[in-house]
């Protein structure tokens, strides 16, 4: 009987770590990134970085988040201690709003 415990657990326990985890919800934005950008509706990211990293001097960047609604770039960058967020137009390239 306790033989056929620990089996069943051992079963449970190696049916719950081979389980696929949830799927992480940047990896859909960077898919729809990725097919806007194919069908030429958007900028590639790197174009854009090019366009804002540098105006954000002192900076570091900790990088991008994807709206495929709004088809807008939102980057991520601390200065200190504060997080400051640059959304990009991914049509244009254009700043539309720091915060």
């Amino acid at each position: 009987m306790m033989l056929h415990r620990l089996v069943l657990v051992f079963t449970l326990a190696s049916i719950a770590l081979l389980s696929p985890v949830t799927a992480d919800p940047r990896r859909g934005e960077q898919n729809e990134a990725r097919q806007d950008m194919r069908a030429g509706k958007v900028k590639p990211l790197r174009e854009i970085e090019a366009i804002i990293v540098p105006r954000m001097r002192g900076m570091q960047y900790l990088g991008p988040e994807y709206d495929p609604s709004a088809q807008v770039y939102r980057l991520k960058f601390i200065d200190r201690a504060r997080v400051i967020f640059v959304d990009v137009d991914g049509r244009t390239g254009s700043m539309l709003r720091q915060r």
